[in-house]
């Protein structure tokens, strides 16, 4: 009865799944959520399907970076990966992946699981799987509304851990609410940092700076950016460990490359700072499950970001596309902007549906105030007028131009003296942004292709 309620679960999210795809929907949770009614064990069932390692990726920022790359790697050794690539990572959106790979029988196997899994959700799926492997990569301030302060993050996270004792954790080292689980846990741990001053501090933030086991200021020799850096807390033994796998000689501008624990110089077409953190995760785990020696600028040459991660759109001039979702994510948004030596605009979107988080009072932790010099400034979203106000607030542009859709201010600015248009949006005005450039770059390349068959004629 079990297996018949299963192939019938299957049957009804693929189905769902299809037409979601049809109707243009992402179709990457929902269907999900009609399986586990149909079907309450459908993830424990198809998760014994997974020959190898089931792998988590959790954390405030760079889980779906991370979580792709990881696969990416995995994929390339031709290996056979479940994966939740555009990031549906609560319980409904674990659910539909598994299902999607699979058979309608529910016996399809895969060499791993790769899952990207939203902290407040973790402990509610670890009741469907057990994980082999969970990467933190984070823990920042992120939506209060929804999570609350970090150290209520940090508590529903170990929570979730405390259900997978036998997991093993790969662990941020230069983030304390990271490593704290080092100390927290009796699970094995592998960490990863980066071992050297390297990142153009924007505006300071407090956030997660106390000792996570004593809530006392934790020192540091020096930081990257909000909490990241090599700290210490003087009132315990709480330290950053020495990480398992660390980043020096390090270059961000333009691309990143950096030299592995003093050995490899790896070479990417990657931009980013914080783009290194998420690179040495998903090596770690890599090299966990794949021991042997890789060239890693090889492996990272293919790797494409995920949508709206720093994505290029070709136009007379380029338009960047980035989600930029918390404080910590806009500040390295900025950050990266800053290293671009072009002359940019920029446009912000801001919406404050559920998924967002309703609150964006932590739009006035983000340091805008460095947001200097660009030839023009954009505020769109829902929320297009608290942005502009914030934009005033932070001395950079009086009267930004205002438009609920950040597109057509983008395309507008390309007819600035600007060299570039950086687009930086919250999680609900992804897709809707990254299909209306994907549209109009087609229309302007058609008409390029046109200009030119007219060029030609008239020779």
């Amino acid at each position: 009865m079990k297996r018949l309620r299963l192939s019938l679960s299957i049957l009804i999210c693929k189905t769902l799944i299809l037409i979601g795809k049809l109707l243009g929907k992402k179709g990457s949770s929902a269907p999900g959520k009609f399986a586990l009614k149909i079907c309450p064990d459908a993830m424990r069932l198809l998760s014994q399907n997974v020959s190898y390692e089931i792998i988590c990726v959790l954390g405030t920022n760079g889980k779906t970076t991370t979580n792709n790359m990881i696969a990416s790697l995995l994929e390339r050794n031709k290996t056979r990966v479940i994966c939740n690539r555009v990031g549906a990572n609560m319980l409904d959106g674990v659910a539909t992946a598994f299902i999607s790979s699979t058979n309608l029988f529910g016996t399809k196997k895969a060499d791993y699981a790769v899952l990207e899994i939203d902290e407040a959700s973790a402990k509610l799926v670890f009741d469907h799987i057990t994980p082999d492997i969970i990467v933190v990569t984070n823990l920042f301030r992120d939506q209060m509304d929804r999570y609350g302060e970090i150290e209520q993050t940090l508590a529903q996270l170990k929570l979730a851990i405390d259900k997978a004792p036998g997991a093993l954790l790969c662990l941020n080292a230069d983030d304390p609410m990271s490593s704290y689980f080092t100390k927290a846990t009796n699970n094995r741990t592998v960490t990863f940092g980066v071992s050297e001053q390297v990142a153009k501090l924007l505006s300071e933030t407090p956030e997660g700076r106390n000792c996570p086991l004593c809530s006392q200021p934790l020192t540091y020799a020096f930081y990257h950016y909000n909490q990241l850096g090599d700290y210490a807390c003087s009132h315990c033994d709480f330290i950053r460990p020495q990480p398992d796998y660390y980043a020096e000689e390090i270059v961000c501008e333009p691309k990143i490359s950096f030299r592995l624990n003093g050995k490899q110089l790896i070479e990417t077409d990657i931009f980013g700072f914080y783009n290194i953190y998420n690179m040495l995760a998903a090596i770690s785990v890599y090299e966990l499950l794949e021991p042997n020696t890789q060239n890693y600028t090889e492996l990272f040459g293919s790797y494409t970001p995920q949508t709206a991660r720093m994505e290029s759109f070709s136009f007379q001039k380029p338009v960047v596309l980035n989600l930029a979702k918390n404080p910590a994510g806009f500040n390295q948004a900025i950050s990266t902007i800053l290293s671009d030596p072009r002359k940019k605009a920029v446009v912000i979107g801001i919406n404050d549906m559920p998924s967002d988080g309703c609150d964006i009072s932590w739009l006035y932790d983000v340091d805008f105030e460095a947001l200097t010099d660009c030839t023009a400034y954009g505020a769109a979203g829902k929320r297009c007028h608290d942005m502009a106000l914030r934009l005033y607030y932070a001395d950079v542009c009086d009267t930004p131009q205002v438009n609920a859709d950040p597109v057509p201010l983008a395309l507008q600015f390309l007819e600035t003296d600007c060299q570039v248009v950086y687009v930086l949006v919250n999680y609900t005005l992804i897709f809707s942004a990254k299909d209306s450039l994907q549209k109009a770059e087609k229309a302007f390349q058609k008409s390029q292709k046109h200009k030119k068959k007219g060029e030609t004629s008239c020779k």
